[in-house]
């Protein structure tokens, strides 16, 4: 009993810790939507598109650490990532110098 109330105790913290990060993204861009996106053995990534066109994103160790974050964090959850919510982010130099270099074979961080 003693191992499930540890793991317990550690989930919810992860996701206390994942809701104030949420919620901190979203007080400094203007409020945000999110959009949960599985990524394997890895987990789910919780993408954050804020109201100004900032974006960012999160992992989370489930599927079910992210839902109960988000939750939380009382944000809007898009199911998908396309049409007007896709059309929110806004990007900079760096994202589009960044992407330009990947389709012309330059350097990656993966």
């Amino acid at each position: 009993m003693a191992d499930t109330q540890q793991v317990d105790a550690k989930a919810a913290r992860k996701v206390a810790r994942l809701a104030k990060q949420i919620s901190a993204f979203s007080k400094k861009h203007g409020g945000a939507e999110g959009q949960l996106a599985h990524i394997g053995e890895r987990g789910t990534r919780i993408v954050l598109v804020g109201e100004d066109g900032g974006w960012g994103d999160l992992v989370a160790p489930s599927h079910e650490t992210a839902q109960q974050a988000v939750e939380k964090s009382g944000i809007t959850v898009h199911e998908d990532f396309d049409g007007e919510f896709a059309a929110k982010v806004r990007t900079g130099p760096y994202e589009w110098s960044r992407m330009a270099g990947i389709q012309v074979g330059g350097p990656s961080n993966g």
